[in-house]
């Protein structure tokens, strides 16, 4: 119950024990058209650029950078995290001119704030993190891109912790390039980098002057394995293709909204149980939370690495704590796909309670009996 990765479910293990194919097979090919279909769905997007990279979430990161900027083209990043961070050093490497809008890890930009940094810097590219996976806070985008879009600028929008558990709307929001990973939202194993391309975008990357610089992560190489002549690129990972598949059908099956509100009622509970406790959530406001990776500060005095090992010797439950100026300070506690059930809610609000008194800090109050009454509310409600 960390940041990731999440449980899998049974259903993708079966779907990964199917025979490998050939990677230039014709049935690899239907897989890899399934995945594309589906991948709208989980977007939210009528993008008919959809694809999957082979490589983790920084490998989409990297796809996204190295393709739709050139060498000097002005980069702005919007950095509140340890994702942004990375996003800057990439682009940095690709030759790109990074400005930066930084604000404490956790805190989110305003409409202002955006609006004055875009129409200053006047950017070729502008970059967010939808759901920082190191503070926990939730920056939906739709600001960046309009301010983005009267400059001529294309954005980029880092969805690895949001794809598959909170709303990502790729169109509304005006995203032009998003990219996930496997392991999280959507309860695969790591392995694979879901990215969605706007047709602003492609239009871009069709007239740029210079070779993408990665041989691998070129995008319209890629194309023409995946969905044109079906030309060699390099062997795609079989076995994960067919995990994403099913992971992808899971999905449509639960309903995207479905599982939307899924997540959010099982983020709202937990919330709750870790308040009545006495623990103050990093992220302040609560619509500036994310529902898939919640970070409670740590209480004065109590080591949250201490803490943690209790939850795994006692209670086989893994979270994770935070790291840059965050450790020590928060835990970050998932609830991604799989992982998102009112039984783990309850099971580590149970232990959390136990490992805290055990280390020294004595809860206000049941934080299980406090996501129960809110888990009667929300069916009230419903």
């Amino acid at each position: 119950m960390g940041p990731g990765p999440m449980l899998v479910e049974p259903r993708i293990y079966a779907a990964m024990g199917m025979p490998i194919v050939s990677h230039v097979d014709p049935y690899f090919y239907e897989v890899a058209e399934d995945i594309r279909k589906l991948l709208g769905m989980v977007f939210s997007t009528q993008n008919t650029f959809n694809m999957v990279i082979s490589g983790t979430g920084t490998a989409g990161m990297e796809t996204a950078i190295v393709n739709f900027t050139e060498p000097g083209d002005k980069f702005a990043v919007f950095v509140s995290g340890y994702f942004s961070d990375r996003i800057s050093e990439i682009a940095r490497r690709q030759g790109n001119e990074v400005v930066r809008l930084e604000k404490p890890w956790g805190e989110t930009f305003s409409g202002q704030e955006v609006r004055e940094f875009i129409h200053r810097e006047k950017p070729q590219m502008a970059a967010f993190v939808q759901a920082e996976t190191s503070t926990g806070a939730y920056q939906p985008g739709k600001v960046i891109a309009e301010a983005a879009h009267e400059c001529g600028a294309l954005v980029i929008g880092d969805c690895v912790t949001s794809l598959g558990g909170m709303p990502v709307k790729v169109d509304e929001n005006g995203i032009d390039i998003a990219y996930s990973c496997s392991q999280k939202g959507l309860s695969c194993p790591p392995g694979l980098a879901p990215i969605t391309v706007s047709p602003r975008a492609m239009e871009k990357l069709r007239a740029r002057k210079t070779p993408v610089r990665s041989f691998y992560m070129d995008l319209k190489l890629l194309d023409d394995y995946y969905d044109g002549a079906h030309r060699y690129h390099h062997t795609a990972p079989i076995s994960m293709f067919y995990a994403l598949r099913e992971a992808l059908l899971i999905v449509a099956e639960e309903g995207l909204e479905n599982r939307w509100q899924r997540h959010r009622r099982n983020h709202l509970a937990l919330v709750a149980g870790l308040e009545a406790m006495g623990l103050r959530m990093h992220v302040s406001d609560p619509a500036q939370r994310l529902w898939t990776l919640n970070t409670p500060r740590v209480p004065e005095g109590i080591s949250d690495a201490k803490v943690r090992a209790r939850l795994v010797q006692d209670y086989d439950i893994e979270i994770l704590g935070g790291f840059g100026p965050l450790a020590g300070k928060v835990f970050r506690i998932g609830l991604m796909g799989a992982s998102s059930t009112e039984q783990n809610v309850l099971l580590v609000l149970e232990a959390l309670e136990t490992a805290l008194a055990a280390e020294g800090f004595q809860p206000a109050a049941s934080g299980r009996a406090a996501a129960e009454r809110c888990y009667a509310l929300s069916g009230q409600e419903a």
